[in-house]
């Protein structure tokens, strides 16, 4: 990734630069910009103070005159043509960032496993529950195999969630995801508040 991909405007630059300039911490070494639930609906661009702790081998660090900025790399490939501004306004003003590619599903044959679940749960299996007004996530990868995932919406505490689990989520996920060999929900049916059946 370089510098051109994300466009930070002078104004934003300043902005985070007198917010660094008044941070007490001393592990604090500059911002950090990352993606929650990246490729997928849900996904959330955020910046935040970025600690040495924060830094791992794949982030990116980006030089932008004095201030110093840290890509996570799992984020990155997402963050292509994202754009941060600062304009000020009668509250004292508002940073704001536009990811136009975060929500944009990435997926190649060395993408990771948690990618192409995020994938299909995104653009085949998600669509499919919300016509009953559920939706499943995707919570974690165990050893790269096991898929450990949580319904919500009308699927928590739905009388056919199993059936839902095995016929469809799992069957799916199985044929379209490479590696992955089982499929577990941790979900807490017993709530059956908003349950479709």
């Amino acid at each position: 990734m370089t510098i051109e991909t994300i466009t930070v405007s002078p104004q934003a630059r300043q902005y985070l630069i007198d917010l660094l300039g008044k941070q007490d911490d001393d592990s604090v070494v500059g911002v950090r910009m990352y993606i929650n639930d990246a490729g997928t609906p849900r996904a959330e661009t955020c910046i935040a103070y970025c600690r040495q702790s924060d830094i791992q081998p794949d982030t990116i660090k980006m030089q932008l005159d004095q201030l110093t900025m840290y890509v996570d790399g799992k984020s990155a490939p997402f963050l292509h043509d994202a754009e941060i501004n600062y304009a000020e306004d009668q509250f004292g003003g508002q940073l704001t960032i536009k990811a136009p590619n975060s929500k944009v599903p990435q997926i190649h044959e060395d993408s990771s496993v948690e990618d192409h679940i995020h994938y299909v749960l995104s653009n085949e299996i998600n669509p499919a529950l919300a016509a009953h007004g559920g939706e499943v996530r995707l919570m974690e990868v165990v050893n790269g195999t096991h898929a450990i995932l949580q319904f919500g919406g009308g699927c928590q505490g739905c009388g056919m969630v199993d059936v839902t689990l095995k016929d469809g989520v799992e069957k799916t996920l199985l044929e379209k995801v490479p590696g992955l060999k089982s499929v577990g929900d941790i979900t807490d049916h017993s709530d059956r508040t908003h349950a479709y059946y």
